[in-house]
């Protein structure tokens, strides 16, 4: 079954096609600057084992943009289909489904208006999420979508998780409460830990593991036999862990504060706790965790300082997260920083023997690959797992159109 992928911002399209019964990547693609003005959208189209095709044109919609996916898929060099008919079914990543939707779901009219309704939640995301559902239904009129959200993983979580201790109709009434994001890529990277786990001769089906979503965002999840307790981020993806513009946790009272003395409107203050904060507002220099430790090396105090409250604030919710479970049988790093910083990743494991953490000085930390990171002695292990949304959706497309 030839499942196409996609995922839409503002301004973006990315898309990626799978064959899912050998989970094979036949293209990818990103069409950005789409409807910018004055300027020609980009369009990236990469054929599995062909080098990239890359152009510019006028894109004003996502409509368009879709269209022009269609056409690079099944025309002229980039071309990896005869037909569109090929496609079985397209996957969405939606980002909010509020708490309508515990699982992926087949679109209709229905669930369009709950993606819309749940928009409140998401403004930034679910109106572009819903314009790429809307532009592929034009596209390719007939075709089976299927919505995935990111929150829908963490719907198991209880009560005593998600609900805040504001008065109880904010929940009731507007459904304040924490959702947690990166749903996919949790889900994904928990049940490889458990197949590790088992290769490994454990009991990965009740395992508990902590898994942490480091890159320019950040989330960690508590995950006790497959079901998420816990996670870090809440009603928005701006709370829990230090990310790269985003603050994470700060208290409350700071924005009222910043207002009164700084003269600064909600608006504003929403701006520098979302895109100046973070990595980038600590250490005066960036979001990007390689050009921090790059100044730190040189001596910028400032850059130090933000990589040590990263890890320090990723290292305090493991910990939070073993309370919560009563226990831990692994750590679970994934996403580009951790994925690929072994100084991060080493700055928040040590010392943590005490959780039966026990790093492997031996291990291979530099390769590519799914791998272990601590010693066969340690009751809990450290897994470093690269992580795979679009497979994730494309996965569950195929299992609800079988159900369909």
């Amino acid at each position: 079954m030839r499942v196409l992928v996609v995922n839409c911002g503002s301004s973006s399209l990315k898309y990626q096609l799978f064959e899912t019964e050998s989970e094979e990547t036949l293209a990818a693609g990103l069409i950005e600057r789409i409807g910018q003005d004055g300027a020609d959208a980009i369009v990236h189209h990469l054929p599995a084992g062909r080098d990239e095709v890359k152009f510019e044109q006028p894109i004003a919609d996502h409509n368009l943009a879709a269209m022009e996916m269609t056409r690079i898929l099944c025309e002229g060099e980039g071309k990896v289909l005869d037909s569109l008919d090929e496609i079985a079914a397209v996957g969405h990543r939606v980002v909010h489904g509020g708490e309508d939707f515990a699982s992926s779901v087949l679109i209709d009219d229905a669930v369009i208006q709950c993606i819309e309704r749940n928009a409140a939640l998401a403004p930034l995301h679910n109106p572009p999420n819903l314009a790429g559902i809307r532009a592929c239904m034009k596209a390719m009129p007939g075709k089976p979508n299927v919505a995935v959200f990111d929150t829908a993983f963490h719907q198991t979580m209880p009560r005593k998780a998600y609900l805040y201790a504001i008065p109880r109709a904010y929940y009731d009434e507007l459904g304040i409460r924490r959702y947690g994001f990166h749903g996919t890529s949790h889900f994904y990277v928990d049940g490889r830990a458990r197949v590790m786990l088992k290769e490994m001769g454990r009991d990965g089906d009740s395992a508990r593991i902590v898994t942490c979503h480091l890159g320019n965002g950040c989330s960690m999840a508590a995950v006790k036999a497959g079901s998420c307790v816990d996670t870090t981020m809440g009603l928005t993806p701006l709370e829990g862990c230090v990310m790269g513009t985003r603050s994470g946790d700060i208290d409350p009272a700071i924005i009222p504060f910043l207002g009164a003395t700084q003269n600064l409107s909600f608006k504003e203050i929403d701006t520098i706790l979302n895109k100046k904060s973070g990595l980038l507002g600590l250490s005066g220099i960036s979001n990007d965790m390689r050009d921090v430790q790059t100044a730190a090396a040189e001596g910028n105090t400032d850059a130090a300082e933000a990589f040590e409250v990263f890890c320090y604030r990723v290292r305090k919710y493991i910990g939070a997260y073993a309370a919560a479970m009563g226990g831990l049988d692994a750590v679970v790093f994934t996403a580009g920083i951790g994925e690929n910083d072994a100084k991060v990743r080493h700055r928040i494991l040590e010392n943590m023997e005490f959780l039966g953490i026990h790093i492997d000085p031996d291990a291979s930390d530099e390769s590519r690959d799914d791998r272990v990171l601590t010693t066969p002695e340690s009751s809990c292990v450290a897994l470093v797992i690269g992580t795979k949304e679009e497979l994730v959706i494309a996965r569950q497309t195929e299992a609800v159109c079988g159900v369909a």
